[in-house]
């Protein structure tokens, strides 16, 4: 188990996300979303809070590969090549998430949630994620969480936000 699993499914994620809330809307920063095996709890957490609006520009749940290439812009040979469990989808739903909605800032997240779905490279709770700038600038990150299916989801939307939580006070310190 991880640091904060004994807070309550989601504490966490909703004391990161007023975080992220505050860091945007000081910064004027443009957040969007693009989620596989999350579902959408990703932005929920986000609109959880009020005055969203503010800085959540809108997210795609892309759960199968044809919405991923469709909407997000992932290339095919990228799924073919490395799956949809992985670095380069993860970085490519993110830029593809930052051109649909014109945002400063998008988060991906794309993995295996359980219980089923695992194999032996990619197990389950395998999870990539991805924070993305308008810049062009990204990064990813795998994670192998422990659980049950809401833990590894749970996990993942705490982890992006983290991650996007550093690009924000990286940006609000280059700018200053």
């Amino acid at each position: 188990m991880h640091e904060g699993d004994n807070d309550g499914a989601g504490e966490r994620a909703r004391r990161l996300s007023e975080q992220l809330s505050t860091a945007a809307i000081a910064g004027r920063v443009r957040v969007a979303t693009a989620e596989s095996c999350t579902g959408g709890l990703l932005a929920a957490t986000l609109t959880d809070l009020p005055g969203a609006s503010e800085y959540f520009a809108g997210g795609v749940v892309a759960y199968a590969n044809d919405v991923k290439i469709r909407h997000l812009g992932v290339a095919p040979v990228a799924l073919d090549s490395h799956g949809a469990v992985s670095e380069t989808v993860a970085l490519q739903m993110a830029a593809g998430a930052c051109r649909r909605f014109a945002a400063d800032v998008a988060m991906a997240v794309t993995g295996i949630a359980g219980p089923g779905g695992g194999t032996d490279k990619k197990p389950v709770g395998t999870v990539w994620m991805a924070v993305g700038t308008s810049d062009g600038g990204a990064n990813a990150r795998r994670m192998r969480f422990q659980g049950d299916r809401l833990a590894v989801r749970t996990r993942s939307v705490e982890e992006v936000l983290s991650m996007a939580l550093e690009v924000l006070a990286r940006a609000s310190t280059d700018c200053s």
